[in-house]
């Protein structure tokens, strides 16, 4: 957490800034490191559009790289009001989020604007995920960002086909990257991103399920040194709530300003996750990973069975009572519509 006087030094700055002296401070928390790609494309973009709109009326004390709590932790303090806005990455939140889970399928999406698109229009404020899963938690989705699909990078050994992660430990996050996981052979470890650094280090995993532009930021590219291209092992959902009584305190300007800032973010992050994943790579690969293209076979295998993660994801749910084909269907659906809207 923030030191008295670091908290205080922030405050007093805000009392300088012109326009802001009377500003309602929210708090918002998650657990990226300083200097993320999403926290200075999306969270960073967002809160400051929130203040330009309402004029000075809403400022944010800004608190990454967990100084709050723990990933896992943040829905609930969100919840409970100890922060106004809370990251909840799904992964971290399968017992509370369950549902939410569709955007991290390995489906027919391969770019994050238009995985990020779908699963907006079915999480956002009266969307069918917002009605069957959101709302009754007492949480509100602001913004939020699918990840480009991510790849399996191995710490030493060299990826030659399907047959390389028999027996392998590898990193992977909530339920459908882990089932993605075992389809290879390997055991799934869940491990926190802040974490995954030294588990590599130590020999606990030997490798990693992520998405290249996220491996940077936690410094993972020296431990690595094989990884694959072109593949869909799933995706990661990086969301930010609100809690509902929090909002209803929220003027409806402050509201309005909030939905605006969102439906301005959301696209222009997810167009910068996509330039980066590319960049990223190159990035990693002049650190010394070295990228492969599986056999075709291998890599229609894999294709195969993942493409059943999907059905076996909302049966599972289904069978919980909970509407996973109804999720599973409208995030379909909107991908196709997506898909649809880029051919026009």
């Amino acid at each position: 957490m923030k030191t008295p006087l670091a908290a205080a030094a922030m405050c007093s700055v805000a009392a300088l800034t012109p326009g802001t002296a009377s500003a309602e401070t929210l708090r918002v928390a998650d657990s990226f490191p300083v200097g993320h790609y999403i926290a200075e494309n999306l969270t960073k973009v967002w809160m400051d559009r929130v203040t330009e709109l309402t004029n000075g009326e809403i400022d944010f004390e800004y608190y990454p790289a967990e100084q709050m709590g723990k990933s896992k932790d943040l829905m609930s303090l969100a919840q409970t009001g100890v922060i106004d806005i809370g990251y909840a990455g799904v992964s971290y939140l399968a017992d509370k989020l369950p549902l939410s889970g569709v955007g991290e399928l390995p489906e027919s999406f391969t770019q994050s604007c238009d995985g990020t698109s779908a699963f907006w229009s079915i999480a956002k404020p009266g969307g069918v995920l917002d009605q069957a899963e959101l709302a009754p938690q007492g949480v509100r989705m602001l913004f939020v960002m699918v990840l480009p699909p991510y790849q399996v990078m191995t710490a030493t050994k060299e990826i030659t086909g399907a047959d390389t992660f028999h027996g392998m430990k590898l990193r992977a996050t909530g339920g459908t990257k882990e089932i993605a996981v075992e389809l290879l052979g390997a055991t799934p470890v869940a491990i926190p991103a802040p974490e995954t650094r030294d588990a590599l280090s130590r020999g606990t995993i030997d490798g990693v399920l992520f998405p290249h532009s996220s491996a940077l930021p936690y410094g993972l590219a020296p431990e690595l040194s094989w990884g694959t291209q072109d593949m869909n092992f799933g995706s990661f959902v990086a969301s930010y709530v609100i809690s509902e009584d929090r909002w209803q305190e929220l003027s409806p300007e402050v509201q309005n300003a909030m939905t605006d800032a969102a439906e301005e973010a959301i696209p222009s992050a997810c167009a910068v996750a996509e330039d980066l994943n590319l960049e990223d790579k190159q990035k990693m690969a002049n650190e010394g990973v070295t990228f492969v293209s599986l056999p075709n076979a291998d890599k229609e295998k894999i294709e195969a069975d993942l493409a059943g993660i999907g059905e076996s994801w909302a049966a599972d749910l289904d069978d919980r009572g909970l509407a996973g084909t109804e999720i599973l269907t409208a995030f379909r659906e909107a991908l196709e519509q997506q898909a649809g809207e880029a051919t026009e």
